[in-house]
């Protein structure tokens, strides 16, 4: 199994994101810079989950999304 190179520079993030960090340490244990209750609501806003999109208790969740999709047909 080839080797892989390691990156060179940082990863391009999103604008709200910028100087995010993550790590895991030797123990397993992820580390960042960022609250998590920060990071769990930008993907909450900005990513779309499959698996909820049908869910009965959660009102608005993808409507944006399927007005998106909409527009593209």
């Amino acid at each position: 199994m080839p080797k892989k190179k390691p990156q060179k520079g940082k990863p391009e993030v999103h604008d709200e994101l910028k100087g995010f960090d993550i790590k895991i340490n030797e123990f397993g244990e992820i580390i960042t810079n960022f609250d998590v209750d920060k990071v769990n609501e930008f993907l909450n806003e900005n990513v779309d989950d499959k698996k909820l999109r049908d869910r009965d208790n959660l009102k608005d969740y993808g409507a944006e999304t399927e007005r998106e999709e909409e527009e593209e047909e």
